[in-house]
């Protein structure tokens, strides 16, 4: 995804995403940096639709609340295990990264 400099596709399902323990998608906003999470559980999209295809759905709710109406800024950062804690949180980028990001 975008961590990796590349295009969000092609990605899994987010059924696939699910079953393998990523329970999270970080989205960034392009205009004001904000990071946040979405819990792929509590979308209503079938199971079989690439992660990809959320993107052209997230909206900045910051961004949008300063314009008035539905503002799209969001790109796909990461599928994540856990939820968004703290700036530095210690979940690595991929499986064997030994980075020391404290």
């Amino acid at each position: 995804m975008q961590g990796y400099g590349g295009p969000a596709q092609p990605s899994p399902p987010i059924g696939d995403a699910l079953n393998a323990g990523f329970r999270y998608l970080e989205v960034k906003c392009a205009g004001c940096n904000t990071h946040s999470t979405v819990d792929l559980t509590t979308l209503r999209r079938p199971r079989q639709t690439p992660i990809w295809q959320l993107e052209q759905r997230m909206r900045c709710r910051p961004c949008s609340e300063m314009r008035g109406h539905p503002y799209k800024r969001g790109h796909l950062v990461r599928l994540r295990r856990t939820n968004i804690t703290t700036r530095q949180d210690a979940e690595p980028w991929y499986p064997g990264d030994q980075r020391d990001r404290h």
